[in-house]
């Protein structure tokens, strides 16, 4: 004959099994969250290789439309290539990428990539020119700014 359980020895089974329960639960709930912030790491990089990958384009026709002559300035065909430019900065900051702010900044190893340095007055490095522009995807840097830096 088998004997029977008491209530207390129910009890504590009752109660081993709901800790297990829970501790399972908790587990599902973490391995959730960690497949979710997997994607949307995973998003970011996709992100920010495509955007990586664009960015010569964009540094082109800025280039183009540094060097055109002056009596083309009004040129609907260069209006055209400055609108292209506009829609391409416009859907870059719609996706979160941003332009490094960089003349009149702080030097910051960060976001700019010093290409000269020009000896000033004081000991405060500051960007004193732009040479290529940087951009940045919230807190990471797609591309750094190249610039030159002088101390003020």
């Amino acid at each position: 004959m088998t004997k029977k359980p008491t209530i207390e020895e129910l009890e504590a089974k009752i109660a081993e099994l709901t800790d297990a329960l829970q501790r399972e639960r908790a587990d599902v709930i973490n391995v959730r969250r960690r497949h979710e912030d997997q994607i949307t790491n995973l998003r970011t990089v996709v992100k920010a290789g495509v955007v990586s990958d664009l960015l010569p384009v964009v540094d082109n026709f800025e280039r183009a439309l540094k060097h055109v002559p002056e009596e083309l300035k009004d040129n609907d065909y260069i209006k055209g290539v400055q609108g292209v430019v506009k829609q391409f900065e416009k859907t870059l900051e719609d996706i979160g990428v941003s332009r490094i702010k960089t003349v009149g900044e702080p030097f910051d190893p960060k976001l700019h990539e010093a290409v000269s340095m020009e000896e000033g007055e004081g000991d405060t490095e500051v960007v004193s020119e732009e040479l290529q522009s940087g951009y940045a995807l919230g807190d990471e840097v797609i591309r750094h700014a190249m610039v030159r830096v002088k101390t003020q």
